[in-house]
């Protein structure tokens, strides 16, 4: 069983920046894919950002130019620098990790709330 634990969470004014980061009980170059996922209070939960194996990442239209995912293999970690943040960026976000035998994501972090105050 694969463990992912967020952290880096927060309250913050708009404007302002975070960085959160997703630890992995084991090597993330093993998944096909990490990804960052969020929920805002009554909505369903939506994509932000994923990296790949290769490096390559992606984006939600939302965070374009202002969040960056990466990863640090050697510390089985992935990161998600959040910068500029709206109040419409409140939410709790999930980390997520897709094996290479899977078609989404199959494992889930329990998230961190992270709140942008206006």
């Amino acid at each position: 069983q694969v463990q992912l634990v967020e952290s880096g969470g927060g309250l913050v004014q708009a404007g302002g920046s975070l960085r959160l980061s997703c630890a992995a009980s084991r090597m993330i170059f093993s998944f096909a894919a990490m990804g960052w996922y969020r929920q805002a209070p009554g909505k369903q939960r939506e994509f932000v950002a994923s990296i790949i194996t290769d490096g390559k990442t992606n984006y939600a239209d939302s965070v374009k130019g202002r969040f960056t995912i990466s990863r640090d293999n050697a510390k089985n970690t992935v990161y998600l620098q959040m910068n500029g943040l709206k109040p419409e960026d409140t939410g709790v976000y999930y980390c997520a990790a897709r094996r290479s035998s899977a078609f989404s994501y199959d494992y889930w972090g329990q998230g961190t709330q992270v709140t942008v105050s206006s």
